[in-house]
């Protein structure tokens, strides 16, 4: 069930905008935002109020509702969906062009609003179940470290998306003691041998466990590889930096400083700038 359509009626004559007006008071899904005689006072309104429909008039003097869609783009706001009113029917094509809902001719009967709503009431539900869609998509790469282009296609070929639970803490023993290691407090691992070093809280932990290994209960959101030996906490990160060798070194929050070989070089600096 979707909340009341917010719309917004934009006509330069007065008696066009009270016909559709009293008409559209007969629809109790309508919630009327707002009136306007100019294209210029649509504009601004639409960029104030974000109505979810605007019945809109195509010729009008200074800016015609075309111009009006195009100036709403340029601006950055959201457009509405709309419905053109107008006497003519010889803007019909370029309105589709524009993807309107619907093409009215004036004067507009009850019978045909009624149809040109139930489109927009279709309209409205399915971009609320892309919402809905996109949002679970989301929390779904949160909790397996994927991105949402890789989940849509594990789910298209049948595939269950194992909702991936990393672990708080590790437990690493040393010296016949077993220390818990909370994860967030990890800035950086490096291997050494067949054993790994965990840099933790100005403490060295020693892991006898393979990379590999540990990477898998590492939230790939959080951990990255960024050398074939080394792993880091984004987290932990507080700048990326070239040399003039061409080299990359990340400088951790504690002034550590990591290279960054090549091959991962890339994929570090674009999660630096989206993180």
């Amino acid at each position: 069930m979707i909340n009341k359509i917010r719309t917004l009626v934009v006509d330069d004559e007065a008696l066009a905008r009270r016909g559709l007006i009293v008409r559209l008071q007969d629809f109790p899904q309508v919630e009327l935002l707002d009136e306007c005689q100019s294209a210029r006072q649509a504009l601004e309104k639409i960029i104030e109020l974000k109505p979810d429909l605007v019945f809109l008039d195509i010729q009008m003097p200074g800016m015609n509702g075309f111009e009006l869609l195009r100036e709403v783009q340029a601006r950055g706001a959201p457009l509405p969906l709309v419905i053109f009113v107008t006497a003519y029917d010889n803007y019909a094509i370029k309105a589709f062009d524009v993807r309107a809902i619907d093409y009215l001719l004036k004067p507009v009967d009850h019978e045909r609003i009624a149809r040109s709503l139930k489109r927009i009431e279709n309209s409205l539900a399915q971009r609320e179940q892309n919402t809905q869609q996109q949002r679970i998509l989301n929390l779904l790469a949160d909790a397996t470290g994927e991105d949402c282009e890789a989940i849509l296609k594990r789910l298209a070929s049948g595939e269950d998306i194992g909702m991936a639970r990393y672990p708080e803490h590790i437990a690493i023993k040393e010296s016949g003691e077993i220390t818990r290691v909370a994860i967030n407090s990890i800035e950086w691992v490096d291997a050494a041998g067949d054993y790994m070093c965990i840099h933790a809280c100005n403490e060295t932990h020693i892991l006898r466990r393979t990379m590999k290994e540990l990477e898998e209960e590492l939230n790939p959101k959080r951990f990255q590889r960024i050398h074939r030996s080394a792993i880091v906490n984004l987290e932990h990160v507080e700048k990326l930096c070239s040399r003039q060798n061409g080299e990359y070194h990340l400088v951790l929050k504690n002034g550590k400083e990591l290279k960054v070989s090549r091959s991962y070089k890339d994929r570090i600096k674009k999660l630096i700038l989206t993180s």
